[in-house]
């Protein structure tokens, strides 16, 4: 099964951090610049991270070119939404 995040990228940040909430987006910190995707590619992986997957399993959805994106992840969908809420402080 398959969840859709919506994720707010934060490129140029001293650390990779996933956590928190900007509106109804997770927030994904990361150190890479927005420079030829690398912050997007960034931000997969430190999902897939934090979520306990492997990075195929986190596909870009929308937002390729801005901060705000959507993600689907795959795999144990309770699992997932759980460690999500988490993340989000809920």
């Amino acid at each position: 099964m398959a969840v859709r995040v919506a994720i707010r990228v934060g490129p140029g940040a001293s650390r990779t951090r996933v956590g928190g909430v900007y509106g109804d987006a997770l927030v994904v910190k990361v150190t890479a610049r927005p420079v030829e995707g690398k912050a997007t590619e960034a931000a997969l992986r430190a999902v897939a991270d934090a979520l306990g997957v492997r990075r195929r399993d986190v596909q870009l959805v929308s937002g390729a070119t801005g901060r705000d994106k959507v993600v689907e992840v795959t795999g144990d969908e309770a699992a997932i939404r759980e460690k999500i809420n988490g993340l989000r402080g809920s």
